[in-house]
C-alpha cells in the first residue's frame, strides 16, 4: 500500500491503543454507524459543490471510516483493512470479465449485464434461489432503492424498448391514481401514489437522470424561492401569515423569474 495509507492504518490503531484516544477507545462498530452515513452524505454535499478543497476534505473524513471499522474488526480476529482492499481488488477483476477475461462489452448496460451475470453466479446462479433483485439495501433512500431495483430487472431483459413504455405506465398509475381518489380509500390512495413514484423513478432511469439527485435539485429551488418570499415579505414590514396566498404567489413567481 502506499506511504499515506499505511501512515493513516497506523494512526488510527495508535488512537485505539490503550493509551490512545479515550473517544476512539470507547468506539463500535454500532457507535459509529450514523458517522458513516453522516460522512457519505457530506461528501456527496462536497461534490455538488464544486469545491476540490472541501471534496477532497470530505473523501479524507469517509476513508477515515473505512479504517476506523476495518481497525475494529482487526481487533476483533475478525479481518483486516489488507483483507478489505484484496477483497475489493479480487472483486474488480473477478466481476469485469470484459476487461479482466475474454467476455466482450460493447457498451454501458452490455458491461453492467456482465458485471450482474457475475454476481448471480457467485451467489450460486438461477439453482441457489437467489433473486436477481438480491442485495440491495432496504435502507438505501427510496428513489435510490427503486432505480436500483429496476436497473437489476434490465440486466436480464425485463424492461420496456423505450421510454414510451415508461411513460405509458406513469399514465396508467395516474389515472388509478384518480379513481383512488374518486373513491377516497387512503389505502388504495396509498399504494397508487406509490406507484406513481416507482413509474417516474422508471421514465428517470431511461432519460439517464438520477431521481435522487433531480428531487434534491427541486428542494433546493423550493428553499431558494421560499427564502426570497420571506426576505420580500419580512423587508415590506408585514409578517408572513398575514399577507395571504395572492401575494405569496406573486413574489413566488417574481423569485423564479430572478432565478432565486
Amino acid at each position: 500500500m502506499s506511504e499515506p495509507f499505511d501512515k493513516l492504518v497506523q494512526i488510527m490503531a495508535r488512537l485505539r491503543a490503550p493509551d490512545g484516544c479515550p473517544w476512539d477507545r470507547e468506539q463500535t462498530h454500532k457507535s459509529l454507524k450514523p458517522y458513516l452515513i453522516e460522512e457519505a452524505y457530506e461528501t456527496l454535499e462536497a461534490l455538488d459543490s464544486g469545491d476540490d478543497a472541501e471534496f477532497r476534505a470530505e473523501l479524507g473524513d469517509l476513508l477515515l471510516q473505512i479504517v476506523f471499522h476495518s481497525q475494529l474488526a482487526a481487533e476483533e480476529n475478525r479481518f483486516t483493512i489488507d483483507d478489505v482492499v484484496n477483497g475489493i481488488c479480487d472483486k474488480l477483476i473477478r466481476r469485469h470479465t470484459h476487461v479482466f477475461g475474454d467476455v466482450k462489452a460493447t457498451d454501458q448496460q452490455e458491461a453492467l449485464n456482465n458485471w450482474e451475470k457475475v454476481k448471480r453466479e457467485e451467489r450460486g446462479g438461477a439453482d441457489s434461489g437467489a433473486s436477481i433483485l438480491d442485495g440491495v439495501p432496504t435502507s438505501m433512500p427510496a428513489l435510490l432503492r427503486a432505480r436500483r431495483l429496476q436497473s437489476k430487472a434490465k440486466s436480464v431483459g425485463f424492461d420496456w424498448d423505450s421510454a414510451d413504455g415508461a411513460f405509458e405506465k406513469l399514465e396508467e398509475e395516474m389515472d388509478e391514481f384518480r379513481a383512488a381518489f374518486a373513491a377516497m380509500d387512503p389505502k388504495r390512495l396509498e399504494d397508487e401514489l406509490g406507484d406513481i413514484f416507482f413509474s417516474l423513478v422508471n421514465v428517470s432511469r431511461f432519460l439517464k437522470i438520477n431521481p435522487e439527485e433531480a428531487l434534491t435539485g427541486s428542494i433546493s429551488k423550493f428553499i431558494n424561492r421560499f427564502k426570497y418570499v420571506e426576505g420580500a415579505v419580512a423587508r415590506s414590514g408585514k409578517q408572513l401569515d398575514s399577507v395571504g396566498l395572492e401575494e405569496m404567489d406573486r413574489l413566488w413567481e417574481e423569485a423564479k423569474k430572478n432565478d432565486a
